[in-house]
């Protein structure tokens, strides 16, 4: 994997590897796509306040998850379809995770199945249900991943109806978590009863994604919840959404420190994920990142992109003046003006697509 220096590099080779379908999949949000650009737009609205002249020769940024180990406080985020982007799906991206020293989520609308992934790999993953049946339905799942060894579990909560992914749309593409539609009902029936439900009956630690207030996000410390998952799905559910790091301030305000908070949406650089820890996320999921890692080189190719974040991070806390992620907080951090976007590229993460 030396052949990629950049994560340009990588995200060229998997655009060359990925058919149009999948890519586009991957890389959308819903309707007019506002959502998807102001999560970007939210972390380029934030600066740094670096501090100089402090010792920095020893930079430490292991952190838990969960309670359980992670090199980065970075988490592999549940993508659905994985299948379609590289052969291996879940169980290579996993692998990937596994080989750096990460967790993974686990989406349950990708393959293969979570007892496959877990038989393949012993790092620390989290199960993620979309609820397509009832009770015993869901049960059966809990019970699947408890005997799987599975850290957690994780609820979606944004996703009472499917949205209108519109590149999907024109490119008449149906990803294989939309071929079987039976059931998507029970999505939309969810309430808080189902979280009470699973806290009176299951001790694995209960992760709700989807939060976006700090009204939900209180409800969600009042049932039990074990994290709060800072998400809007990536831009891929509600349009004219504010950005994720817009979001986290107030619902880690709100949560006070009672239960983890993660977070993603946008997420592609280290400094992007240290204005996160300063903001006081616990953790930030990365989703199309690793995505375009698995694209370019499947296990290996999520790998990179993980050493590539570390040297990111590394590199932003030194220059911060911080050798510990507890010294990360809002002092680090100043309001700023997003510079335009640059035509031709994806995101204002990657500016160089253009040359090589």
């Amino acid at each position: 994997m030396s052949e990629f220096l950049t994560l340009h590099e990588i995200y060229r080779a998997a655009r060359e590897r990925t058919e149009d379908g999948p890519w586009w999949y991957m890389m959308g949000g819903a309707e007019t796509e506002t959502t998807l650009r102001r999560n970007r737009q939210a972390i380029d609205s934030v600066a740094f306040r670096p501090r100089v002249l402090r010792d920095v020769s020893r930079v430490e940024f292991a952190t838990t998850i969960l309670g359980q180990p992670s090199r980065l406080p970075v988490f592999l985020a549940p993508i659905g379809s994985l299948q379609s982007i590289s052969p291996g799906g879940a169980l290579a991206a996993a692998r990937g995770a596994e080989a750096f020293g990460v967790p993974s989520f686990l989406s349950s609308v990708t393959q293969p199945s979570l007892e496959e992934v877990a038989a393949g790999t012993r790092h620390p993953k989290v199960f993620q249900l979309y609820v397509r049946g009832d009770h015993a339905w869901v049960e059966a799942h809990v019970r699947r991943a408890i005997d799987s060894g599975y850290r957690g579990f994780c609820l979606t909560v944004d996703t009472a109806v499917y949205s209108r992914r519109e590149r999907d749309l024109i490119g008449r593409y149906t990803p294989a978590s939309r071929r079987t539609p039976e059931g998507h009902v029970y999505q939309a029936g969810m309430s808080w009863d189902l979280v009470k439900w699973y806290k009176d009956r299951f001790s694995l630690p209960l992760v709700l994604k989807g939060i976006a207030t700090a009204e939900d996000a209180r409800l969600a410390l009042d049932h039990g919840a074990a994290a709060i998952y800072v998400s809007n799905h990536g831009g891929r559910q509600l349009d004219h959404g504010a950005g994720s790091l817009e979001m986290l301030p107030e619902i880690v305000a709100a949560v006070a420190g009672r239960a983890e908070v993660y977070v993603d949406g946008g997420f592609s650089r280290g400094t992007d994920i240290l204005k996160a820890l300063a903001l006081g996320a616990r953790a930030v999921g990365i989703g199309r990142l690793y995505g375009i890692g698995l694209a370019a080189a499947a296990d290996a190719g999520v790998k990179r992109v993980l050493e590539i974040l570390e040297d990111e991070i590394s590199i932003g806390m030194a220059l911060l003046g911080v050798t510990r992620l507890e010294e990360l907080g809002p002092q680090c951090l100043r309001p700023a003006t997003p510079l335009p976007p640059i035509p031709g590229t994806p995101s204002s993460a990657f500016p160089f697509l253009g040359q090589g």
